[in-house]
């Protein structure tokens, strides 16, 4: 008998005649003779519900109490979810993340899974029940309800997996798999029959919303399988797994992309071997992510630092610099917003350095200008004007042959 923990996201539970039509698919795999371990989302938006209630009574409301309001939208699905299934003569019972086992750090809203108890979930399986179990939450050691923030259903869901040595772990979703690129901007995207655990988080952390990149770090660390599937339509998804062989010796596996980018240059700083770190430092210690860094060395012996921010995060930036201006000891700050991040991401770049050559010329000659770089041994990263990045993103999966099945030239 096979363990299979399934995970179902928001969309999929999004309302009753979802999880209805969930319920029938968590049934069928346990009558193909399966354990079965169900993680669930909050219905739709219901979150983003929850939020504005609470920012309708505070302007800064408390992180404690936010995460206890917020957690409440995985119990109502799980629950839905479990008398959806009994009411087919099936047994079923829903946990919370406290009473499934999972323990977290101490840091409301975006807390990580330090431990997992898997006594309760096994005991339950013991007896035949179909367990469901609120995903996106655990407690802290001081017994307080800590919500995992963006994603948090699906590091629940490898994170069970991996704690109950589960035989995979299968990610139900509005999509039916990992596509080349985002499927609603280019319509010839392909899905792909399965992904590297590198390749897929280097595409998670550059924007491809498929999966959070905490759950496939998950998964790689532990080796778990990976699935990821539609809840709707019953076709076969794409696999995530350690080894996988080059569809048709494509060296690019798929384009990721991201907007609301802005770069942020730092004039006059000291030319000197601390400066890099005295600035990113203080960036860091504001819990501001900084992404791509450019470093220019001027002739009077000072030098200017351009990176990459969220544009949400701006402001913070700017404040942050301002007010450590004279330990930095920089002239001024100038920054450019409306910019993206286009990626290209494969494992078979490593042994073809004319990737990323074919990738700048096929930007150059749609005439997009690159104004930042990044690189890795599996992905090139490009920093480009908004305006520019659905052109880029369209020209570079067709550059890359990403619809076809074939070898293509880096020459």
């Amino acid at each position: 008998m096979a363990l299979i923990v399934q995970k179902y996201g928001g969309t999929s539970v999004g309302s009753v005649e979802r999880i209805q039509n969930v319920a029938e698919r968590v049934i069928e795999t346990y009558q193909q003779g399966n354990e079965v371990v169900v993680v669930v989302s909050a219905m739709g938006k219901s979150t983003d519900h929850l939020i504005e209630l609470a920012n309708n009574i505070s302007d800064s409301p408390s992180k404690r109490e936010l995460d206890l309001l917020v957690s409440t939208g995985e119990q109502i699905s799980m629950s839905l979810l479990a008398m959806a299934i009994q009411q087919r003569g099936y047994d079923a019972v829903s946990l919370t993340g406290w009473q499934a086992g999972i323990k977290t750090e101490a840091v409301h809203g975006n807390a990580r899974i330090m431990d997992i108890d898997p006594k309760r979930i096994n005991g339950e399986l013991a007896t035949g029940k179909i367990v469901i179990v609120a995903g996106f939450q655990g407690i802290t050691e001081n017994e307080e309800i800590a919500t995992l923030g963006r994603g948090g259903s699906d590091t629940t869901a490898v994170a069970l997996a991996a704690s109950l040595k589960a035989e995979k772990c299968e990610i139900y979703t509005d999509v039916t798999g990992v596509f080349t690129t985002d499927p609603r901007v280019v319509k010839g995207a392909r899905k792909l029959e399965a992904i590297s655990y590198d390749e897929m988080l280097e595409l998670a952390n550059l924007g491809a919303g498929v999966l959070h990149p905490r759950s496939v770090e998950f998964a790689k660390n532990y080796d778990v399988p990976l699935e990821v599937r539609s809840s709707i339509d019953k076709e076969t998804g794409t696999r995530i797994e350690e080894e996988v062989e080059m569809e048709g010796n494509l060296m690019v596996r798929g384009i990721a992309f991201e907007d609301n980018v802005t770069k942020v240059t730092v004039h006059g700083l000291p030319d000197g071997m601390a400066t890099l770190s005295t600035l990113f430092t203080t960036l860091s210690n504001h819990h501001i992510n900084v992404d791509i860094i450019i470093q220019n060395t001027n002739g009077n012996q000072s030098t200017d630092i351009s990176f990459s921010v969220d544009s949400v995060a701006l402001q913070e930036t700017l404040e942050v610099l301002s007010q450590h201006q004279s330990q930095l000891n920089f002239e001024q700050v100038s920054y450019e917003g409306d910019l993206a991040k286009v990626s290209i991401v494969g494992s078979g770049m490593i042994s073809n350095p004319g990737v990323a050559a074919k990738m700048f010329d096929v930007l150059a000659r749609d005439q997009i200008k690159v104004k930042m770089v990044s690189t890795s041994e599996i992905k090139v990263s490009t920093i480009v004007d908004s305006s520019s990045m659905i052109t880029a993103i369209e020209c570079l999966h067709d550059a890359f042959e990403l619809e076809a099945r074939k070898p293509v030239s880096t020459v």
